[in-house]
């Protein structure tokens, strides 16, 4: 495990300096929402674009990876849902725990770092999990919050969330990259080397800007905060591998990607909607800050383990 703890530890070197220039004032929240949407824009889609370039359909389509990945993220979400509810009953926050409980930094830590540690094999497996993330339980949270307060599911609801998808620039970057690559075409080398310059920027900008968003985010209810945790860091992993090893028939190499996946810590975008809609803000903030400092040594653990 010190040998993958190594490895790992510059990419949490690089959040923690964030944090350090968030927290001192020297980075102000105002600069650090620039930064995140210059990577989210810029230099993460132009990584994934030139990624999914590189593939095919058939290696990111994989319909046993997105059953089991679904199913055992599903049965995480329904056991957070169910205990939030049985403490305080109110669907909103439940909603909202649930999503603490299973969707993962993936987008600014996970694709960097996995690909980075694991190699270009886990490039397919690590997009898939963001598709899922962001198609299937990003979509979940709008429903169900809508849905209370309206006391319905309204098609303006659907079309608004199918609009947010299509804006979305990790699932335009990844569509438009499956394109290029159905064509079987290869990137003109000046567009590949811009490619290139623009996606380096992206692991070292996203690490900082994690950092950075984390130094504004308070440790209030340290205990379902904990529990949270708990569940995104160890429940959701071992549900996800269970799924995967002994329910559907998915390769062992495949899995591992799926299951470090599945052990990234919370992820910020869930902040941002508990944020929007006024429902349990400091809670999601509290999972995301404890879920991140305990992943440097429970990723480490489970990539090691792998």
């Amino acid at each position: 495990m010190l040998d993958v703890l190594l490895q790992t530890l510059p990419f949490f070197l690089l959040i923690a300096l964030g944090f350090g220039a968030g927290r001192s004032g020297f980075f102000p929240a105002e600069a650090t929402a620039w930064l995140t949407k210059f990577v989210f824009y810029f230099a993460l889609s132009a990584m994934l674009f030139r990624f999914s370039a590189t593939l095919s359909l058939s290696k990111v389509f994989d319909p046993a990876f997105i059953a089991a990945y679904v199913s055992g993220t599903l049965f995480i979400y329904v056991i957070a849902t169910g205990i939030a509810l049985w403490r305080h009953g109110n669907i909103e926050e439940a909603a909202v725990e649930a999503q603490c409980a299973v969707i993962g930094n993936v987008g600014f830590l996970g694709v960097p770092m996995l690909v980075l540690l694991l190699g270009p094999d886990a490039i397919g497996p690590v997009m898939m999990v963001l598709a899922c993330d962001l198609i299937v339980f990003g979509s979940l949270i709008v429903i169900v919050i809508t849905a209370r307060r309206d006391g319905r599911v309204s098609p303006a609801i659907l079309i608004s969330i199918s609009k947010g998808l299509l804006k979305n620039p990790m699932i335009v970057s990844i569509s438009l990259g499956l394109l290029w690559a159905s064509f079987d075409l290869s990137l003109p080398e000046p567009i590949a080397r811009f490619l290139t310059l623009l996606g380096a920027a992206a692991t070292p900008g996203a690490l900082f800007a994690i950092g950075a968003s984390l130094a504004g985010k308070s440790a209030e209810r340290m205990a379902v905060a904990g529990w949270l945790s708990f569940a995104k860091l160890v429940l959701h992993p071992a549900a996800v591998a269970a799924a995967a090893l002994f329910l559907f028939d998915v390769s062992r190499d495949t899995a591992s990607v799926m299951i470090a996946a599945a052990a990234l810590p919370v992820a910020g975008n869930v902040f941002i909607l508990a944020q929007h809609y006024n429902v349990a803000p400091q809670r999601a903030s509290a999972a995301i800050l404890i879920s991140t400092a305990l992943s440097i040594l429970t990723v480490s653990a489970i990539i090691a383990a792998l």
